[in-house]
């Protein structure tokens, strides 16, 4: 164990001895020894110790309803706390003979590589300035921990850095550990849990605090580490304008199955998103008003402000007078509807012309230091935010459309348009696309559904252009299913051309993707209208879940290399989107892995992709955690771009479209065909309870009727994963696999894992939800739930468990998993005697509760989401 990994252990051992305290203070220390032999009988099973296990067992089966949740918050307390300790691990300060981390040094390499394969300064610079990363932040049931517990979690954070230095006095030290004391007693009597379900503007209030208290700082940090790296490589400067990140967002955009995100919650979330930007951006001007206190200014400010003795500052006051007004419109016009004056900024360049102008004259004037100072951190601020915060997406489902256009073909009597096959849609949108008097009859009285659609078109027509990133069609299949939105979106007077995303999602979806885009762009009309440019996002949730995750990720792979092709023939740019989950099971998988496993070609400095709930904590919620994020994803696409990975061997996809094949027949096997596989999830997952606790705005279905395959994707990985059996993530794959070993292509299999990046990250992620994987978890769940006649189906499927185990073993060469990668190893080594507990009280809680019927304890309720949460924190991006 390396000296940094015992300054781990250490942290978390001080946490969680101070959470014991908290806990003996509260509840006494009888209490408190009963919760550590629990987790000591969970680390000594881990141990293989039966006796151990049997009195764990029998403890947790003894325990009276009233001591179900002070137990369970203490185990997932100290999740929590163990999960802040290695997330401020990945950030503590370097001693001087401790190596940079990858994310601190892996942009500085790459401009180095990129040198050494002959690239030269201006390409590179060029290449940097040109980056276009969007970061969609979407909101998400997993994500169960509320904002105040978080900002506790964040100061803890803080606590652990302050105390991070060697020359600290023994005073100091006590100081922080009163602190920590302090920070941690009032998380554990705060409560944890939501009472009611967040609405989509909770949600999205969620996403404008990651980027208050974040981002904010985060993104002008990480682009001055950009600009000094990409200076060392080449002497060169990153242009001012340069914007290589940007944020947008699906919170109060994502209508699809949602019935809970109306046209009135996106306007009042766009709203509210002026009025955060305009707040954080006066706070910015507040600062630079007090620092340039100059007098000598250039021509052009004189000129605006006349002679003054501090121009600067008489130029900031216009600027903070129209903030001020535009704030206080945005209040206003969250409770009604009320028009903005001529002063409400409305263009992003009314924010960002005074500031160029103050850094154009603070150059000038040979004042360098000071207009490369905060200034430019404000200037890059509004370049990258905007005026809303975050580009606010929309999604809506292809069938509302349709429906939409048939309920009014259907009163202008031009017959159904549901009815009408592709040709006929096509030829009927685009004429009216071309079409310059109106279709919709002013005094039409369209059904609910259809006028909710319409309206959220009028609110996109009504914002700033700035402020919309791309309308985004769910269940898309072909050509007319943008040409609907592209129609609807004009007609109530959208004069801009909205970037219109199908989103292909099945399997059958994906395979169809590149001829139905093929089909799109042979479209003139079309691309009179949209110009050459074409974006396209690839659905990583439902293709997993309808086909499982190997399969899923092949076609994936697949769809992307046709669209490249066809978008490279008719001569487009194609943007491709990334809707990929937190978890392996909804493409999951590290950044800087995932994007350099794209296919060669799909990158060209332009990613798009979703990051989700829980992982926008992980990954974006304490600022120098975001700036290393930022430094992955840059370097990541800037090296997919310049050193695209190679294009697989012919055999290697042959063995690949073998393995897909047999790995979805398998899948699908079990999840469609086993005649007792619906209800055995239903038994032995807390499926059931997920839908009914308030974990998120979405409902657990789409529809209210149905089976498996209406159920969304994340309750069905995250019903698994409650469990530990991870079953979408590895079923299928690993009988693939085995049997492609045992017809003798092990060699291939671990060229192509050396050689072709895709496959490797295959692997690895395979084996990392491998590793959190554990079938006596699962049979725990089976025995205390499931009827009897169904344990020999989770015995089967156990089974393909350890098998998939075995292969992932003996493919890498290895007698355990994670053999190479011992820092995650040890992470979920710290996390199990924790995580273990909760999994066997979920059981016994789920057990309890529905014995209870309709009439469930409240209590017993709350301890059961308790659990839900802190074995989410203990899987971490499984979870």
């Amino acid at each position: 164990m390396t000296e940094i990994d015992a300054r781990l252990r250490e942290d978390v051992h001080e946490l969680g001895e101070l959470l014991g305290e908290t806990i003996r203070v509260h509840l006494g220390d009888e209490f408190l020894q009963r919760v550590e032999r629990i987790r000591l009988g969970a680390k000594q099973g881990r141990k293989t110790d039966q006796a151990a296990h049997d009195t764990l067992l029998a403890a947790l089966h003894d325990l009276p309803d009233d001591q179900l949740l002070p137990v369970c918050r203490a185990f997932n307390q100290f999740l929590n706390l163990a999960n802040i300790a290695e997330q401020y691990h990945r950030i503590r300060r370097r001693r001087a003979d401790e190596p940079l981390s990858f994310e601190e040094r892996c942009i500085s390499e790459l401009l180095q590589r990129l040198k050494e394969a002959g690239h030269d300064a201006d390409s590179i610079v060029r290449h940097v300035g040109e980056l276009d990363i969007e970061l969609v932040l979407t909101a998400h049931p997993t994500e169960v921990t509320r904002r105040t517990l978080i900002q506790k979690y964040d100061a803890i954070a803080m606590a652990l850095a302050r105390r991070d230095h060697d020359d600290l006095s023994q005073l100091e030290r006590d100081e922080v550990r009163a602190d920590l004391a302090r920070l941690i007693s009032e998380a554990w009597y705060t409560d944890e849990i939501r009472r009611t379900r967040p609405t989509p503007v909770d949600e999205a209030k969620w996403g404008f605090a990651v980027i208050e208290h974040s981002l904010w700082q985060a993104l002008p940090r990480f682009l001055r580490r950009l600009d000094d790296d990409l200076y060392n490589a080449t002497g060169q400067r990153l242009d001012s304008r340069a914007v290589p990140v940007s944020i947008a967002s699906w919170m109060g955009g994502d209508r699809d199955g949602n019935p809970n995100v109306t046209h009135t919650v996106t306007r009042e979330v766009m709203l509210l998103g002026r009025w955060m930007a305009a707040d954080l951006y006066l706070r910015d001007i507040e600062g630079l008003a007090n620092q340039l206190s100059m007098q000598s200014a250039s021509e052009a400010i004189i000129e605006l402000t006349g002679p003054v003795d501090e121009p600067y500052r008489a130029l900031l006051k216009q600027l903070r007078e129209r903030l001020q007004t535009t704030r206080e419109w945005a209040a206003a016009a969250v409770k009604q509807n009320t028009q903005p004056s001529a002063a409400v900024l409305q263009h992003i360049d009314e924010l960002r012309q005074p500031l160029e102008l103050c850094r154009d004259s603070l150059l000038e004037q040979g004042m360098t230091l000071t207009a490369n100072g905060p200034l430019l951190d404000t200037l890059r601020r509004v370049n990258a935010f905007g005026l809303g915060l975050v580009r606010l997406d929309i999604r809506q489902d292809a069938q509302r459309h349709c429906d939409a256009l048939s309920e009014l073909t259907k009163h202008l009597q031009l017959g159904d348009y549901a009815q009408w096959d592709e040709r006929e849609r096509c030829d009927f949108l685009l004429t009216e696309l071309h079409n310059p008097r109106p279709l919709l009859p002013p005094n039409w009285q369209p059904s609910s559904e259809v006028a909710e659609v319409l309206n959220t078109c009028r609110v996109v027509a009504t914002q700033p252009r700035e402020m919309l990133g791309s309308y985004v069609i769910s269940m898309a299949s072909s050509p007319s299913d943008v040409l609907a939105v592209k129609l609807l979106l004009k007609e109530v007077g959208v004069a801009w051309p909205m970037r219109v995303a199908p989103l292909f999602e099945t399997l059958d979806d994906l395979n169809n993707a590149a001829p139905a885009i093929d089909a799109l762009l042979a479209l003139e009309a079309y691309r009179s209208l949209v110009g050459d440019e074409q974006e396209v996002m690839i659905g990583y949730s439902d293709s997993a879940k309808d086909a499982g995750t190997l399969a899923a990720g092949w076609a994936q792979y697949r769809a992307q290399e046709a669209l490249v092709a066809v978008c490279r023939e008719r001569g487009v740019r194609l943007r491709l989107f990334h809707g990929r989950g937190g978890t392996v099971g909804r493409g999951g998988a590290p950044a800087h892995m995932a994007i350099l496993s794209q296919p060669p070609g799909s990158v060209q400095g332009q990613f798009r992709v979703t990051e989700q709930g829980e992982m926008i904590r992980f990954k974006y919620g304490l600022p120098d955690i975001a700036v290393q994020s930022l430094q992955l994803y840059v370097s990541a696409v800037l090296e997919a771009t310049l050193l695209p990975p190679p294009a697989p061997e012919p055999a290697w996809r042959d063995l690949m479209e073998s393995l897909a094949a047999r790995s979805v027949e398998v899948y699908r096997g079990v999840v469609r065909d086993e005649p007792q596989f619906v209800e055995y999830f239903r038994q032995a997952t807390p499926e059931q309870e997920l839908a009914r606790l308030p974990l998120g705005s979405r409902p657990a279905k789409r529809r209210s009727q149905g089976g498996i395959e209406t159920l969304r994707a994340i309750p069905w990985i995250f019903a698994w994963t409650q469990t530990r059996l991870m079953l979408p993530a590895w079923l299928g794959a690993g009988q693939a696999l085995r049997e492609s070993m045992d017809a003798g292509e092990q060699d291939q299999l671990r060229a192509m894992m050396r050689d072709w990046p895709f496959f490797l990250a295959r692997v690895e992620m395979l084996e990392m939800v491998l590793a959190k994987a554990d079938g006596g978890i699962a049979r725990f769940y089976e025995e205390r739930l499931a009827d009897p006649a169904l344990w020999p189906l989770g015995e089967q499927l156990r089974n393909s468990l350890e098998q998939a185990m075995d292969v992932i073993m003996a493919l890498r060469q290895t007698d355990r998993l994670l053999a190479h990668n011992p820092a995650l190893g040890e992470s979920v080594a710290i996390r199990n005697p924790y995580t273990d507990p909760l999994h066997l009280l979920q059981a016994e809680l789920l057990g309890r509760t529905r014995a209870q019927g309709e009439s469930i304890d409240p209590d017993l309720e709350r301890a059961l989401l308790v659990t839900v949460a802190g074995i989410a924190a203990g899987m971490r991006n499984t979870g």
